[in-house]
Parts: C-alpha cells; sequence; structure tokens
C-alpha cells in the first residue's frame, strides 16, 4: 500500500473513532413514594415540536418495553400533534391517560445541548520497507517509500445533547423516578434512538420501576 494511501486510511479511522456516536445515563434517582409493584402499562411522551423526533423515539421506547413485558403506550394515541398544554385541558388529558390503561408516564426532554471543540494530536507511526526493488538506491527508496509516516493532527467538534427523563405516578401524578442522558456526536435520529431507548429501559429496570424478563 502507498504511503499517501496508508495516511488517508489513518485519518479516516481516526476520525471516524474520535467522532463515533456514544450514549450513557449519567444519574439516576428513585423517589420514596414507589409503589411496592413494578409498573405494568406506561404511557411513553416526547416533550418536542420535532414530531419525527419524538415519535421515532416513543415508538423505540415503547418497543423495547414491549420486548420487557410491559405495555406501553404511545402519547400520538392521546395527545394530538400540535398539541398545547394548559390548565383548561389538564383534567380531560390525565382522564384520557388513566382510561387507556396506564399507571405510570415516563417523559423525555432535551435539557440542554453543546459544541466543543478539540485538537486531536497527529501520530507518528513506524513503518520499515526491507525489501522490493526500490530498497537498493538511496533516492529511489526515499522518494517511494517513507519511512516513517505522519499522521497530521486535526480539530474536531464534538456535539453533546443531555436528556431528561422523568416516570410519574398516574394516580398520585407524583415523581416517582428521573434520570439524565448524555449523547456525544449522534449520526442520526434513528441510530440515537435505539441505543438511548436501550437505555432508559434498563435503567428503569435496574432501578426496580419495571420488571425485566
Amino acid at each position: 500500500m502507498k504511503k499517501n494511501n496508508i495516511v488517508f486510511t489513518l485519518l479516516i479511522l481516526a476520525f471516524a473513532i474520535s467522532c463515533s456516536p456514544s450514549s450513557k445515563i449519567i444519574g439516576s434517582w428513585t423517589g420514596p413514594d414507589t409503589p411496592s409493584e413494578p409498573y405494568k402499562t406506561i404511557f411513553v411522551t416526547g416533550i418536542s415540536s420535532n414530531l419525527v423526533a419524538r415519535q421515532t423515539i416513543e415508538s423505540d421506547i415503547n418497543t423495547h418495553l414491549k420486548e420487557r413485558g410491559v405495555t406501553a403506550v404511545s402519547s400520538f394515541d392521546i395527545i394530538p400533534p400540535g398539541f398545547k398544554a394548559s390548565e383548561e385541558n389538564k383534567d380531560a388529558t390525565l382522564k384520557a391517560i388513566k382510561e387507556g390503561g396506564s399507571d405510570a408516564i415516563l417523559t423525555i426532554a432535551l435539557l440542554d445541548q453543546t459544541s466543543e471543540t478539540r485538537y486531536v494530536p497527529g501520530t507518528t507511526m513506524y513503518s520499515p520497507m526491507m525489501y522490493g526493488g526500490y530498497y537498493g538506491r538511496f533516492y529511489g527508496y526515499y522518494s517511494y517509500y517513507n519511512p516513517v509516516m505522519y499522521n497530521p493532527g486535526y480539530y474536531s467538534t464534538d456535539k453533546k445533547y443531555y436528556l431528561e427523563m422523568n416516570l410519574y405516578d398516574v394516580q398520585t401524578e407524583t415523581l416517582v423516578w428521573s434520570a439524565q442522558s448524555e449523547t456525544t456526536n449522534p449520526s442520526s435520529i434513528e441510530t440515537f434512538s435505539r441505543t438511548f431507548s436501550e437505555l432508559v429501559v434498563h435503567q428503569l429496570i435496574k432501578d426496580g420501576l419495571i420488571a425485566g424478563k
């Protein structure tokens, strides 16, 4: 492989690794008023004006909940696009959620997003070429192969998104569980949603709010 091809490959790999998406739960809290039995039916609602993002996340969370034996209800079944929350329609909304059979409400909201530019230093890799037609003469060897290949540094911008997940008891309307997540460099809403949803459901199981199969 020629040196320029090797350097190009190293650059692509370094960039892909540095910008690969990642999601993690950075903290969770469980309140004192959690029920003695895990919740069995959860109403899931994303709080966002972006309907595609809201629907994608709700759908993926519902899928993971159902895989673990929990009945999931999407907010799209009750709360239409463009719905404006107000004190006037509070009772009607809660009534619809209760009549749908849900015993808990899971909300997902974007708390913050940041951009951070960092410098990724270059690296040097030794690559001796001991054989070949260009090895016997200095300049032929020097001009064709380079025993030290340098991968130059570059600047990379990391985008981070912080989401908050709250779980409310339907009957008391009190907050029984809350968690925050951090996601770095999501490549798409679909890729992010799959990983994020699995993390959320896993944390709910870990904290004892739902039963896991």
